[in-house]
């Protein structure tokens, strides 16, 4: 329940931030559109227009290949003077339109000024729908009950053909396509008739269709823009993100080297006079050069000789777990004995146990092989596991060390006590670098809370695995598991030293 809050805080810092981040881009979005030229953002203006400027020039050869065949079928009704005038005038305009769209794409982007070519690019379309308009004026050269229908058919194909090519810039699909649809429906509602006025009528409805569509066709690339705007922004974070993370991983690297080199130095530097403190309180405490005197001197050359014993442990923790953090720890790999080495650690913890009134119990599985592995590191995951549960074993409890095999055929070294136990919700603190649950915190026994990590890091090493149970008032138990692939099965088992002993007293 105390890290209630925490949790808490930390999830409205990050709403805090998403809020502040969406409010950022609100802000910047209503900056955008007031800039706009077209309503939506001023970064989309270049992007519409650009792609306006593409559709025009790419259908500069088709658009005045559908002029020059409209003026050549109008030549069957209109004469051909007049037809090819026309023809000039819309091809005049048109190219007037071309030029303009090619000089845009030739610009300077970094200089855009969306107003400007806006207005631009608006004026050329309203001369080319203005020449298209003068389709209106071949009633006065020809005979309009005839013409009537082949104008409306050349309205149709301007209207959808200008409709088409200028979608992404609206104002320019009014402007090229209104003008020959007013003054061709009103040429046609002034000749009167039913066919005429029907024809008029779905000349306009067409105008509504094709202008319609053009939106359409505009809300869908701006729409594509849009996405392709949100996905290089947050390509653009990622990378920020990445190259933010590479800043901060070398930070930390060159931390990680800063401490190496601090711990190297400092463990030189405490290590020599150590050895002199712990030498000579060894001294001191013997008694060799004769009795104190005082005997308290006695008791405060052990207790220097403890303390100096006990920092000096401190030091070599901390550089072994500073070594396989940055990756150095290396193992020293060869054949050993997983039973001989938890007998030697039981030896030597034997004594603590007894000082205690602890029962050190020790089993050991049948026809166990060797193991590769890197004995002294071993070593020191036993007599780690052997350590914590005597220390925080109360007296005349119970320790059990088994070393057996495991389910999948490795094998396993078992250390077990009838302790207090642990809290389920101080079991992680207590496997963490410095880490030290509330009954090592309360007990007299002293520890940095590195034991249980240096046996993670080096299992780990090992390629095995270390699993911590326990029980508040029921003990706990930790498990170092070695994997099947480091079991020799191929060398002969080992057999008990005691057995051993037997054998060859008996061949004596």
């Amino acid at each position: 329940m105390a890290s209630q809050p925490a949790v808490t805080d930390d999830v409205r810092s990050q709403m805090g931030r998403d809020g502040k981040r969406a409010a950022q881009k609100t802000v910047l979005d209503a900056r955008q559109r007031l800039t706009s030229s077209s309503g939506t953002r001023a970064s989309f203006d270049f992007e519409l227009m650009h792609d306006y400027a593409d559709s025009r020039l790419s259908a500069a050869l088709p658009m005045a290949a559908i002029v020059a065949i409209l003026a050549i079928v109008a030549t069957f009704w209109v004469p051909p003077v007049f037809t090819a005038l026309w023809a000039g005038a819309v091809l005049l305009s048109m190219l007037i339109v071309v030029l303009m769209a090619q000089r845009f794409k030739t610009s300077d982007p970094s200089k855009f000024n969306a107003g400007q070519w806006t207005t631009s690019f608006v004026a050329g379309e309203t001369v080319l729908g203005l020449a298209w308009s003068l389709l209106a004026l071949f009633t006065l050269v020809a005979n309009p009950e005839t013409l009537t229908p082949v104008m409306f058919a050349m309205v149709l194909v301007a209207v959808a053909a200008n409709a088409v090519a200028t979608h992404t810039l609206p104002p320019a699909t009014l402007v090229s396509t209104m003008p020959v649809t007013l003054t061709v429906s009103a040429n046609l509602i002034a000749l009167g008739g039913t066919l005429n006025y029907t024809l008029a009528a779905v000349a306009v409805c067409g105008e509504i269709f094709f202008v319609y569509l053009a939106r359409q066709l505009h809300a869908s690339e701006l729409e594509t823009i849009t996405h392709q705007g949100e996905k290089d922004a947050l390509i653009n974070e990622l990378e920020e993100a990445r190259h933010m993370s590479d800043e901060a991983r070398r930070h930390a690297e060159q931390a990680n080297i800063a401490k190496s080199q601090f711990l190297a130095t400092m463990s030189h530097e405490l290590r020599t006079p150590l050895n002199a403190i712990i030498g000579f309180s060894e001294v001191l405490k013997s008694e060799l050069l004769g009795p104190h005197q005082v005997p308290q001197y006695k008791e405060y050359a052990g207790d220097i000789h403890s303390s100096g014993q006990h920092l000096l442990n401190l030091i070599n923790e901390l550089l072994d777990l500073s070594r396989i953090e940055a990756g150095k720890y290396e193992l020293n790999e060869e054949v050993v004995s997983l039973v001989d080495i938890a007998e030697d650690c039981r030896r030597m913890m034997e004594l603590r146990a007894k000082a205690k009134g602890i029962d050190l119990i020790y089993s050991v599985g049948d026809n166990l092989p060797k193991l590769w592995g890197d004995e002294r590191a071993i070593r020191q995951v036993v007599l780690n596991l052997l350590s914590n549960a005597i220390k925080f074993t109360p007296q005349h409890g119970k320790v059990i060390l088994v070393v057996t095999r495991s389910g999948d055929g490795g094998q396993m070294v078992s250390v077990k006590d009838n302790g207090p136990g642990i809290p389920e919700d101080e079991i992680e603190t207590v496997l963490s670098s410095f880490g030290q649950g509330s009954l090592a915190q309360k007990t007299a026994e002293q520890g940095a809370g590195l034991g249980l990590p240096i046996v993670q890091k080096i299992m780990e090493l090992h390629q095995g695995r270390f699993d911590l149970f326990s029980k508040l008032r029921f003990g706990t138990e930790v498990i170092a598991t070695f994997p099947r692939a480091r079991v020799m099965d191929a060398l002969a088992p080992v057999v008990e030293k005691k057995n051993r002993l037997q054998i060859f007293s008996e061949a004596g």
